[in-house]
């Protein structure tokens, strides 16, 4: 059984969606940014402050390339993973990759705030640097599920129905946007 891939930008929802839609299918859930994090007794900003971007890709990478060997789990993906291709090659090799898109709006509203983004510093102009560079990358998902205005249960039974579930949890065939 193949896995469900959350790619999107921060702030989108992966995370609080992937968990639920992985207790809607008795699935197991991974955050790959957690992941990372359990694997280096760092999180994300501490790797960034103490080795660089280069050193965080590189044990996402790691990470990566085992959970695309798992079946049968959700996984949610840091908002810049699938940018490198051979992380996006593994996860789609054995993974429907879901986008989850917010507006900009949206986005600058849920993590504008935040200090804890380490390629963003707060900053608006970051924010919508990254959100627009990244929207061709994440355009090439098997499909997109707009979170703007939806709650985390409308998200879920969005993709749910996407997939097209059946009883025993297999999916069928699955449409590109």
């Amino acid at each position: 059984m193949r896995n469900i891939v959350l790619i999107g930008f921060m702030g989108t929802g992966k995370s609080t969606v992937g968990k639920r839609l992985a207790q809607s299918l008795a699935w197991d859930f991974v955050d790959t940014d957690c992941e990372i994090g359990e694997v280096t007794n760092l999180s994300v900003t501490e790797i960034f402050r103490r080795h660089g971007e280069t050193r965080f890709r590189s044990e996402e990478r790691i990470v990566v390339a085992r959970l695309s060997q798992q079946e049968q789990i959700v996984i949610a993906t840091g908002g810049g993973t699938v940018l490198n291709p051979l992380n996006w090659e593994a996860l789609a090799q054995n993974g429907i990759v879901i986008a989850l898109h917010a507006s900009l709006e949206a986005i600058i509203s849920r993590i504008g705030h935040k200090t804890d983004r380490p390629l963003l510093k707060g900053s608006k102009e970051a924010i919508e640097k990254l959100w627009s560079e990244r929207q061709e990358c994440y355009a090439q998902a098997d499909f997109t599920v707009d979170t703007t205005e939806k709650n985390i249960d409308e998200v879920v039974n969005e993709i749910l129905a996407r997939l097209g579930r059946r009883n025993n949890n297999e999916f069928s065939g699955v449409a590109k946007d």
